[in-house]
């Protein structure tokens, strides 16, 4: 095999490859022969198959095959000769390749390579841990939330308007130009007037109203509605109130604890506390990774390969876009035209690229791996994520491994920033759960 370099500019690497053909031919001969003797042909005995005709049946086949061998080795090959690393799948054209004309094999590759990425001193990592703990106001918090969840409804029997702290059940049909829409229809419904959990205005316009009264109103969808096709959009209400009731939340007892399964109300307060302490240590430990990231990426002062910029971006975009469309981008992308959003998402894709690359030679020179049993309890913790399909989850990763190798990226991210969380000198600062919540925006 025969090598020559074509194109050395920046991270883009080209070479031409020359494959004699005797090299060639000795591959196909031995290839014939396996074939030869799998064979199974009337008038032949097992393995008596002669070379000739399966070269006759087989010939262009087993050529094809021996052609994309060679060009799959020799790409490899060039390569790791030269200490490099395609950054992507590289680009091959073949210009001489056909069977028994004597030229062999020759084709050009050309692709970006991975950069020489050196690492920083990692020893010298300095950051600041997060940390809350949970206040009795919050426990005491989500247990009126859990007794409001448990509350009772007593039918008043006096026929009276509806006013603040009442619940009116209540049958509606939603409406959009005087049509009825999906999911707009409704029977039984205790709405509480005063309350929240409704569109806006909408608990707001039926305070007043009486047993048996009947009442159109107009409301507003919010511009973050979860609907696209209604968010922001202006709807109308029939409404039919139907009876007036009384709320009464459960008493926060022993009583209620054993309702939701526990043994009393102490022990329900203690899963309280651990459950909001438990989320501040996601908030934590999501604040810790930000900050290691921005740091890590003032170090990558490598250049990045512009087909894996252009792909992430492409990614990105494909998010902007669908979020652009549904009317849901960030308040501070909105008076931007597209030529400045593209200009910022792309700023985006090359630092996570950059980073990405870092992250990823630090794994490398340090030996951190994604373990078989590391990606199976991946799988199984995305599968519990569908109550009642699991099953089907689970044949899916089965069925297509690239699903399952989209996980390892996350798997092997994470288990590179504990590496360094572990190696930095970190600080841990006490403060509010208001403050360890306000999170600023994302670079990445």
């Amino acid at each position: 095999m025969q090598v020559t370099e074509t194109l050395s500019e920046g991270l883009k690497r080209g070479f031409t490859v020359t494959v004699p053909a005797a090299e060639l031919e000795a591959k196909r001969d031995a290839r014939l022969k396996d074939v030869a003797a799998n064979l199974n042909l009337p008038g032949f005995r097992p393995g008596k198959v002669p070379v000739s005709l399966a070269r006759q049946r087989y010939g262009a086949a087993v050529w094809g095959e021996v052609v994309e061998q060679a060009v799959s080795e020799a790409v490899q090959a060039a390569f790791e000769e030269r200490g490099l690393r395609p950054a992507g799948q590289p680009k091959v054209d073949l210009v001489t390749g056909q069977e028994d004309d004597g030229k062999g094999l020759e084709f050009t590759v050309e692709s970006e390579i991975l950069p020489e990425v050196t690492l920083p001193d990692l020893s010298a990592l300095e950051l600041t841990r997060l940390k809350a703990q949970a206040s009795d106001e919050a426990v005491e918090k989500a247990l009126e939330d859990i007794a409001r969840r448990g509350r009772t409804f007593e039918v008043i029997e006096e026929v009276r308007p509806a006013g603040k702290g009442d619940v009116l059940a209540i049958d509606f049909v939603g409406k959009r130009d005087g049509v009825p829409f999906d999911g707009g229809t409704a029977e039984d419904v205790n709405v509480e007037i005063g309350g929240e959990g409704f569109i806006p205005g909408f608990a707001e316009q039926i305070e007043g109203m009486s047993p048996g009264e009947e009442k159109i109103i107009t409301v507003t969808f919010p511009e973050d509605y979860g609907a696209a096709e209604l968010a922001g959009k202006e709807a109308t209400f029939d409404i039919k109130a139907k009876q007036l009731k009384k709320a009464a939340d459960a008493a926060l007892d022993d009583e209620l604890a054993k309702k939701v399964g526990f043994e009393s109300l102490e022990q329900l307060k203690d899963l309280i506390r651990k459950q909001i302490e438990g989320e501040y240590e996601q908030l934590s430990r999501l604040r810790i990774k930000r900050d290691l990231l921005d740091i890590l990426a003032t170090k990558t002062d490598f250049e990045a390969p512009a087909g894996m910029v252009e792909a992430e971006f492409q990614q990105i975009w494909s998010r902007v876009e669908a979020d652009r469309q549904a009317g849901q981008l960030d308040d501070e992308d909105k008076d931007k035209d597209e030529d400045t959003l593209k200009a910022d998402y792309r700023r985006i894709a090359e630092r996570r690229v950059k980073l990405g690359l870092l992250l990823a030679e630090i794994g490398r020179k340090n030996n951190i791996v994604v373990t078989p049993e590391e990606l199976s309890r991946a799988v199984r913790a995305e599968a519990m994520r569908y109550s009642g399909q699991e099953r089907e989850v689970f044949e899916f990763f089965q069925k297509n491994p690239q699903a399952t190798e989209s996980l390892r990226g996350p798997i092997f991210e994470n288990k590179v920033v504990d590496y360094l969380i572990e190696l930095a000198k970190v600080t841990d600062r006490e403060v509010s759960p208001e403050e360890l919540s306000d999170i600023p925006p994302a670079n990445i």
